[in-house]
């Protein structure tokens, strides 16, 4: 840890040492008129204009250039930090569900998952636009807004992000200004939530703002509890006319039940045991907790350059303990249970730097991005499976009865015999290090004023080396892997623009994936190169064309078609006789490549259609098949190695579609209402498990009692749906939480 903060102060000291005299010189816009995210900027002569949207670089957020969103050659929605309170969001999957292309999967009761597009991802996570891929639930409490960018994103965040990224934004101080932001809400469950938002001068040039927040957690199921802590001190300082600094420290805390669902029954979820909890009363729980310092310096090199820098360093320690359930046979009421225990400890230093230029070439306008990444990941992971003494195994049988029996490791099986649990059969035990070192550069070219490119490309370096000490506790010999993969991410934009108000865009990049996955637990073997015994990267190619019109003031349309094509080394695996059950040709040491793809449109429509009526919908539609990884055999029909197997990826419902309007019906008083539908998809790579289509309404009412408080009430599931949103296994099915309120005051004075 002290190395880190070593590097981290030394790169902070160059930072300042490399912007000192522009620090002190003159210069026509100074740090007070840089706007924040959410801002649009018109020029005006020599004047800048605040008046509607844009992702700006000096919020470092997701597009890390000064563009406006009509001109940005991909999907992205916004959700500001008004919008969260306003709709009583707790939890990013909340506005997932209200987001076209991207659906929300079950994360294993511990930690954030979103598919993109068709593409699942624990790891495609940015704070500040700075990598956050620690596997956890991430609080609301200190955002400025939430960003989820669909498609190709390859230039500005490296490996991943094929289907998409969700970037947060934090708040920073706000200078010249004192305030305090108050939230307390309670729900129907009992969960109760305080926050508080307090913004301080501390002299003509510095703020010191700092969020906090405490959750207590309560929701439908058995057994399910916990606490959230999050404190978010963090200070903002102007150096000098052209130069900010912020420095922040984050500290959450995180304890809570983990529940994993519900097993299915006869391809669909078992919808008589939605009342029981599936699990150990006491381990199934998730202890997380995280200390992060960041630090950034924005400069002004001149009116047309300027540059940040960010350090950023994360200490996280994790452990989660679960059983779930692996099976159910309804004509005896019998659920096997399953279970391990997982603990993961890592430490992430990563610098990042930006340089954005503005310049001309004749009468072609250009906007230069140059960056760099350096990030360093120490990783330690161990998982003990369970070992039940009646089985001598890692499942034991229950009755499916609420309460599951068992209860801190002891309970009484299905068998009516007394058993006992203790995690102590070791299933992995690896170190990990890896170092990445990454460069870009992107041009924003306007050619016309109909016309504008985007070209740039990345190039990543990701070094990896795991040491597997399970295998020296088992054989005492050493077992370390290690792998280098560099790779280069290309991006093409092209925008048409047949009025000010309107683009037509195509977009094109490729990306990569090591092996190693988003976790970096274990490098997968190559049995044809013993000596370098690990997979090539995943690749992908990701092609998207688009509309965005603004056709009011206030109101926005924009559409997408997209492809996404992955190309996957693989083992060879066993072709297998469906009949007997025998190997026919075990393909030792082979290896081949599987071409999987995703296809889809999206469309959304945003804005007042009144002073008074705010409208949001989104549509969706999604395909995409799986490749057979051998010769196998489905529904009778012989697929070959490589072919479309007739499957369809699991949890890509094919449509999805959203609305959501409120009406200031007088001055203080509003209300709110919409659904949201999910079609059905499959829990699991074999389609073998079902997730039906559900449609939820929710909704809401606000008053305002005066300028600085409001009441609200935010209903979800208005007509008590049962539903089934998400999984992570044919046997692990989220039960959808029923009819329920929460009721929330806000204030700032």
């Amino acid at each position: 840890m002290t190395s880190h903060f070593t590097r981290a102060a030394l790169l902070l000291g160059c930072a300042a040492i490399a912007f000192p005299a522009a620090a002190e010189a003159p210069a026509e816009q100074g740090p007070d008129l840089i706007p924040e995210a959410g801002a649009i900027m018109e020029t005006q002569g020599e004047d800048i204009l605040v008046t509607g949207d844009i992702l700006y670089s000096s919020a470092i957020n997701a597009v890390k250039t000064p563009t406006p969103i009509i001109d940005i050659p991909q999907s992205l929605s916004i959700t500001t930090d008004e919008e969260i309170i306003d709709r009583g969001f707790d939890a990013l999957e909340d506005i997932v569900l209200y987001t076209p292309g991207v659906n929300q999967s079950q994360g294993e009761g511990h930690r954030d998952a979103i598919v993109f597009r068709g593409v699942r991802s624990t790891a495609d996570f940015y704070v500040d636009g700075v990598r956050d891929d620690v596997q956890y639930y991430r609080g609301l409490y200190n955002l400025e807004q939430v960003e989820i960018l669909r498609g190709p994103n390859a230039l500005l965040f490296g490996r991943g992000g094929t289907g998409g990224v969700l970037n947060r934004v934090t708040k920073k101080g706000v200078i010249g200004d004192q305030f305090i932001g108050y939230l307390g809400s309670i729900d129907t469950f009992g969960a109760f939530t305080g926050q508080v938002d307090l913004n301080l001068t501390t002299g003509e040039s510095s703020a010191l703002r700092i969020n906090a927040a405490y959750e207590n957690l309560n929701n439908h199921r058995d057994f399910f509890d916990g606490d959230r802590i999050g404190i978010n001190p963090t200070f903002r300082a102007e150096l000098g006319p052209d130069t900010i600094i912020d420095v922040s420290y984050e500290y959450a805390n995180h304890d809570r039940f983990i529940d994993r669902g519900i097993p299915s029954q006869n391809g669909v979820p078992a919808e008589q045991l939605e009342d029981i909890t599936f699990g150990d009363q006491e381990d199934n729980f998730l202890d997380f907790e995280a200390h992060v310092l960041r630090a950034t310096i924005q400069h002004g090199f001149s009116e047309n350059i300027k540059g940040n820098l960010t350090v950023s360093y994360g200490d996280y320690d994790k452990v989660y303990s679960n059983l779930f359930p692996v099976s159910f046979d309804p004509t005896t009421n019998v659920v096997g249970l399953d279970g391990y225990i997982d603990t993961t400890q890592r430490e992430n230093f990563i610098v990042s730097g930006n340089l954005i230029g503005d310049f001309e070439t004749g009468s072609i306008k250009h906007t230069i991005l140059i960056g760099g990444e350096y990030i360093d990941t120490v990783n330690n992971n161990d998982r003990f499976n369970a070992f039940f003494d009646q089985t001598q195994d890692d499942v034991e049988f229950f009755t499916a009865q609420r309460p599951i029996t068992i209860s801190n490791g002891v309970g009484v099986n299905a068998s009516g015999n007394a058993t006992v649990n203790t995690f102590s059969d070791l299933n992995d035990d690896t170190e990990a290090d890896v170092e990445v070192f990454s460069i870009y550069i992107q041009d924003e070219i306007e050619v016309t004023d109909w016309l504008n490119l985007v070209i740039g490309g990345r190039y990543d370096s990701f070094d990896i080396t795991v040491d597997n000490i399970e295998t020296f506790i088992e054989t005492g010999t050493t077992d370390i892997t290690s792998r280098r993969d560099s790779d280069f991410s290309p991006r093409l934009g092209v925008i048409l623009k047949p009025q000010e108000n309107i683009s037509i865009y195509g977009s094109f990049s490729e990306s990569f994936l090591p092996r190693s996955g988003e976790q970096f637990a274990d490098l997968p073997d190559d049995p044809a190169t013993p000596d370098d015994d690990t997979l090539d990267p995943n690749t992908f190619e990701n092609l998207e064309l688009g509309l965005k019109w603004d056709f009011m003031d206030s109101f926005s349309f924009t559409a997408a078609i997209f492809e996404i094509q992955q190309s996957s080394p693989q083992e060879a695996a066993p072709i297998i006789d469906p009949v007997s059950g025998l190997v026919i040709d075990a393909n030792a040491g082979e290896l081949f490549v599987v071409d999987s793809e995703v296809r889809g449109i999206e469309a959304s429509l945003q804005g007042n259609i009144t002073d008074r009526w705010f409208v949001s919908a989104g549509y969706s539609y999604l395909e995409g098949d799986q490749v057979a990884t051998s010769d196998t055999v489905v529904n009778g029909i012989a697929i070959a190695q490589g072919e479309e197997n007739g499957l369809r990826l699991r949890e890509l419902p094919e449509h999805t579609f959203y609305l959501w309007s409120t009406y200031q019906v007088t001055d203080r008083f509003g209300i709110g209402g919409g659904f949201t539908y999910q079609d059905e998809s499959f829990a699991d790579t074999g389609n073998n498990v079902t997730l039906p289509d559900f449609i939820r309404f929710d909704a809401s009412a606000y008053y305002d009692v005066s300028d600085n408080v409001r009441l609200q009430v935010n209903i979800e599931n208005l007509f008590d749906e049962d539903y089934f949103p998400n999984a992570h296994t044919a046997n692990n099915l989220t039960v959808g939480a029923p009819l329920n309120a929460q009721f929330t005051v806000t204030g700032r004075f």
